[in-house]
This record gives C-alpha cells, structure tokens and sequence, in this order.
C-alpha cells in the first residue's frame, strides 16, 4: 500500500476560498475552469458543503443547490466531495433525523458522490444518521475525526475512534486538522497508527496556518496516507491548504507519484492568479490570512476563531487583554471536557473566555451556548464534565445523556407546510430548514428576478408584434 500514487482532493472550490476569502467565490467564477479541473485526475473535487451553502444564499444571491448541478453538469469524470457537519448537516442546530435524511438522499441525487462526515465534539451518535443515509443512497462515506490536543487526545484514543467509525460503515476516514495544529513527526506515528487498526483509506486534511502543513504531508506520505487536500497555489497557504503544485512535484519519479500533470495544473493556476488579485484588491482576501501564525501551535487556537477574540476584545475597548484571554482559553476548555475547537465549540468556548477576563471574575455571566456544551445539548464531551461545575453552570437543570437528536421530533413535514409558498424545487425545503429567514430572503429574491426576465420577455413581444 505505501508504494500506491498519494491521491490529490484539490480544495479550490471549497475550503480553500471558505478559509481565504469568507466563501464568497461565485459560480460564475468556478465555471470556465472546471473542465480544466476535472482533466487532471484528482481523487476528488471538494466542491459543496461546509460554509458555500450558507453564503450562496446569505452573501451571493445563488441557489447552492443550483451551484451543485452546474458544477456536476460539467465535471463528468471526478468525484465530487462535500463536507457535512453529522446532525447539523450544513447549519449550526442540531436537526431531527428525517431532515438528515433527507438533505443526504437529495445532496447524492444532485451530483455529490463523497461526503465528509463530522461531528465538533467526536461523538459518534451524533455521526450515525448521516452514515446510514449515505450507506443507503450508496455513497461514499468519509467519516472524519476532528484532530485537537488535549491530555486525553492521543493516537491510542484516534485509532480506537477510527476503528468504531469503520465498524459503523465509513468507506475511508479523514483525520481533519482544522487549526493546522498536527505536527510532521505526530502526523507520521498518527497515520501509522491508523493504518494499522483499520482496512480503509486515510486521507489527510490540514490548513497552512501555522506553517508546518507541507512538511506535515510528507511525513504521512511516508507513513502511508492514501490521499491529501491540496488547493491550487493561487488559493493555497495561509489559512487555507498546502498547495498542489509543490507536493506532486515533490513525489515526482518516486514510489507515491501522484502521477499529476504539472502543465495541466499550471494552466488551472493561471485562471486563478487573476482572481486572487481581483480578491486582494477588493480586500475580500486580507493579505494577513496569509501570513504564518505561529499563535495557532502556542495556544491550539484556529486562525479564525484567534481573530473572533481579537475583534470582541476590541469591541470592548480591552485589546491589551488578548494574551490573558488566550491564557484562559486552555482552562475554560478543560472545564468543558476537552472540546476540539471547531465550528461551533471554537466561538463557544472563545466567548466565554473573553467574558471570563473582561468581567475579572470567571463565568460570572456565562453565554446560553456554553450552558448548552455544559449541559450536553451537543453531545457527549470527551472527558465528563465534573458534577460540581456542572452544577455552577446549569443549577438544577437536568443534563442530557442521551444522543441529542433522540429530543427532536420529526420536522420535515412542519418545515414544508411553513415554507410551502416558496417551494420552487423539492430541495428548497432544505434550504428553508437550514437558514429560515436568509433563504426566505433569498427566494424573494429569485421570485424578483423572475418577476422581471417575465416582463423583459413581455416588452420585447410587444415590439416585435404590435396590436
């Protein structure tokens, strides 16, 4: 196996611009290079879920599943792959299990062929819906495990986490490093590890924040890992992924060639270099996301939740706090029972800890969201929370034990009923269960645009045969 081409998940059309610009690529601008993309030979392209469907309706104007037809209308021999947050689907709430369901059988049926599954606190409950729905549309499950450091995170505890995802039917596993915090040496014994324990592949997935990120992809190579996330050069580095280019010149003539055309990547690079200038110039893209930030491995804070803390700081006049709040974000995550910081469990435990300093007296008043954590509204934590803080933080409420979803009746049927004047497509719905009010918004919108194309249509009829 370890003498097999590492395979390529080429990232520009997803995390990529989600990590470098807010996720504000358009359609319009992935289309005259997806031809080109779907050329190379990658194992994947990352091309949907993850921030995209929110910000194609918030910030662009566009129907994401829309997006995903005229992406799979073109790419025709490489698989499309969407990241998919276990039961908040692509939201930020937990969703009752026919609302899964059904968001999986519709993503598969409009193109999608892989999905990464994972859940911010690793709890494997709150992964189990999405896996069997994508198990019976027959599609590719990736289950992933969100990558942290804590002194209960270590590879023996990983592996018997990877092991209980390929027991559960994962077709591959995904080690995601979000905060770029998995170093060279630890990626190599990690992947090692994991190798050993399950038969299915392993593919790697890290951001360039910290520096470390190509010198961490080839020790896994070296370890065995099957497949990598790259992004084009144009879009790479920083906060988002190592770049393509370098790593498949790298293993050239060796035993894990990628087998990579670099002419063929060279020409997608140069229709993104135009557009990179396009960003920087509008500011979209701040060159400092760019930059190494060496804060990310001292404090295990991602680049984005660092910036967060960075502007509420600011916002109460306290920014030469900074270094205390980065001191109590380890302690106030210790209370919690060792969250990995990710969407949502970075901005929960962040805030908090920025109230905690700003108040000088710690969970004087504590956040609705962080309530929520203590009280297991999201899930099993990795280390049970102490009873005593629990107490401090819920009073007499009742914890729940349960897997979150099993207190969400099904809500499919309401949600149709409440949208039922918008419904356009079957997957409308979806968008109105996952952003209510911005996909209202949005279908306003598109009713507006149809309202005037029809009159457009009407005058030029009338000039073309007067009464």
């Amino acid at each position: 196996m370890a003498n097999s081409p590492v395979k390529i998940t080429e990232t520009v059309l997803r995390d990529s611009h989600q990590s470098l610009i807010a996720t504000r690529m358009t359609t319009e601008e992935m289309l005259p290079i997806l031809e080109k993309l779907d050329q190379v030979g990658y194992h994947s392209l990352e091309a949907w879920g993850g921030a995209t469907f929110d910000s194609c309706l918030r910030f662009l104007n566009e129907d994401p599943w829309e997006r995903l037809n005229k992406i799979r209308a073109t790419v025709k021999n490489t698989k499309l792959q969407m990241l998919f947050r276990g039961q908040n689907i692509l939201g930020y709430r937990h969703y009752a299990d026919d609302v899964v369901e059904y968001f999986v059988q519709r993503s598969i049926a409009n193109g999608i062929d892989i999905i990464r599954i994972f859940d911010a606190l690793n709890d494997v409950r709150n992964l189990k819906t999405a896996i069997n729905a994508t198990k019976k549309e027959n599609g590719h499950v990736q289950a992933a495990i969100s990558y942290t450091i804590s002194p209960v995170h270590n590879i023996p505890s990983y592996a018997k986490l990877a092991k209980q995802l390929e027991e559960m039917g994962a077709d591959s596993i995904c080690i995601k490093d979000m905060a770029g915090l998995l170093l060279p040496y630890e990626a190599y014994d990690l992947v090692k590890a994991l190798k050993e324990t399950v038969k299915i592949p392993i593919q790697l997935h890290t951001h360039y924040t910290s520096g470390i990120a190509s010198m961490t992809y080839l020790k896994a190579i070296e370890a065995g890992v099957d497949i990598v996330d790259t992004a084009i050069s144009p879009m790479a580095l920083g906060t988002s992924q190592p770049p393509t280019e370098p790593i498949v010149a790298t293993l050239k003539g060796t035993e894990r060639d990628t087998g990579l055309d670099l002419e063929k990547l060279s020409e997608i690079a140069k229709y993104f270099a135009p557009l990179r200038e396009k960003y920087l110039k509008s500011g979209q893209l701040n060159p400092k996301v760019l930059s190494v930030d060496i804060n990310t491995l001292l404090y295990q804070v991602p680049g984005g939740m660092l910036s967060n803390l960075v502007s509420q700081l600011k916002e109460a006049g306290k920014e030469d706090k900074l270094l205390e709040v980065l001191e109590e974000v380890p302690r106030v995550r210790e209370d919690a029972g060792y969250p990995p910081l990710v969407t949502p469990t970075s901005q929960i435990v962040g805030t908090q800890a920025v109230f905690n300093i700003i108040l000088g007296e710690r969970y004087k008043s504590v956040t609705k969201e962080f309530k929520g954590i203590v009280k297991g509204e999201y899930g099993k934590t990795p280390v049970e929370i102490s009873p005593e803080f629990r107490k401090k933080i819920i009073g007499d409420e009742t914890p729940i034990t349960c897997r979150p979803a099993d207190n969400i009746p099904a809500e499919l049927d309401k949600l149709r009923a409440e949208a039922a004047q918008y419904i356009e497509r079957e997957e409308d719905v979806l968008s109105y269960a996952l952003f209510g009010n911005v996909a209202e918004k949005y279908f306003e919108y598109r009713k507006m645009q149809k309202y005037k194309i029809d009159n457009a249509h009407a005058d030029n009829e009338t000039k073309v045969h007067p009464v």
